[in-house]
């Protein structure tokens, strides 16, 4: 597996290319990714096992939808279906895929768990939506403690599965093998991947700010609040749609033509 070296600039540009995609197919990438959302909220709902199984079906998930961006940039309409992609391709690849997920389930949970024994599980409930968000709770130094010693744990984790589920799927990669070239294609285009988180904080700074002074101009302030989260959550869609573009720009091998 070559690794490709790519320039900084090129952060902005995954940005662009999945918002540019996205519009392209509004419609199938919106309902896909709302498809993906309402999957994930129903295995929470799993008794006991709720959220390792939700982490454990990410990966898998997140390759749906980078595959219907695929399907996007070659001008087709991605059916819901093509979120199970990865439960499609033969026994080999499923098993793969749920290792990996485990893996990624496992170093979620320690994450999490790590952060709890800092608070007492205050970020922990927080995180998870098991309780809102005060004042007391967000500035008290426990809480603040525990969020950055999650944050310190979940980013390295993030970055080894970034690329994992494409490589391990769509160029047949082990899944520590996958992991391990993932984290390094990030590390090699750090720039890019800095350029790329920071032009998706501008925009989503950008949007709320939009938002929040429209209501007010037309009269109504509280259509920022209506607003505010179906907008938020279609630049969730779109960035979900970016992420087959830092896949595709960051290896040297071009994946299969499989679906």
């Amino acid at each position: 597996m070559k690794l490709k070296l790519v320039p900084a600039r090129t952060g902005a540009t995954w940005v662009k290319l999945g918002m540019q995609t996205f519009f392209k197919q509004p419609l199938a990438m919106a309902g896909l990714f709302f498809i993906f959302m309402a999957l994930m909220s129903l295995a929470t709902m799993v008794p006991i096992i709720g959220l390792p199984l939700a982490m454990t079906l990410l990966p898998a998930a997140t390759l749906g939808l980078m595959a219907a961006t695929r399907e996007a940039t070659e001008g087709k309409f991605p059916m819901p279906l093509i979120l199970f992609t990865a439960f499609r391709a033969g026994p080999a690849k499923l098993r793969a895929m749920l290792a990996l997920g485990a893996m990624y389930a496992a170093g979620f949970l320690l994450a999490m768990g790590a952060s709890y024994l800092v608070d007492g599980g205050g970020f922990a409930r927080l995180y998870l939506g098991g309780s809102a968000p005060t004042a007391e709770l967000l500035q008290s130094p426990g809480f603040q403690s525990a969020m950055w010693v999650f944050i310190s744990l979940h980013l390295p984790l993030s970055l080894m599965f970034w690329h994992a589920p494409a490589l391990v799927f769509w160029h047949d990669l082990p899944p520590l093998k996958s992991m391990f070239f993932s984290i390094v294609a990030c590390f090699r285009n750090f720039w890019a991947f800095t350029w790329f988180g920071l032009t998706w904080m501008g925009s989503i700074v950008v949007a709320i700010l939009v938002i929040g002074t429209l209501g007010p101009l037309l009269g109504n302030p509280a259509l920022s609040g209506i607003l505010l989260f179906p907008a938020l959550m279609l630049l969730a869609s779109m960035f979900f749609t970016s992420l087959y573009f830092t896949y595709r720009d960051s290896f040297e091998l071009e994946a299969p033509a499989q679906a």
